[in-house]
């Protein structure tokens, strides 16, 4: 997708990991915990963006900061979270979040995952 094909209101440095579902990569450092590093990111979702089931290598700590996104954490009924709402998806829970509002939603992902491993696992 090039540059002109952005949708309006997703950031001009982030990047389409898939289809409507953007990232800007914050930073990534080792941790003082042998085998672990920390990612932060920053994901964009479209409102038309499908959801996708995947896991990670660790835990994620989510904190929505735009928009409203529903998670449905494997085993659990779905979360509707807004603005300020935070929420953690233990070690290799499989995992989806939806736009579930009108306009660009927008996740803080903090990851403290096993170095060294995809950062994220689709399920088919």
């Amino acid at each position: 997708m090039s540059g002109r094909d952005r949708p309006e209101g997703i950031s001009p440095a982030a990047v389409e990991g898939a289809p409507g579902l953007w990232r800007v990569d914050l930073q990534k450092h080792d941790l003082s915990i042998p085998g672990r590093e920390v990612i932060q990111s920053r994901v964009e979702f479209t409102p038309d963006s499908p959801p996708f089931k995947h896991f990670h290598p660790g835990e994620e700590i989510i904190c929505v900061l735009q928009g409203t996104l529903e998670y449905t954490l494997e085993g659990l009924p779905p979360v509707v979270c807004n603005v300020g709402d935070a929420l953690t998806v233990p070690y290799g829970v499989h995992h989806q979040a939806r736009n579930v509002g009108n306009g660009i939603a927008v996740e803080l992902a903090t990851y403290v995952v096993e170095k060294g491993k995809p950062l994220l696992t689709k399920v088919e």
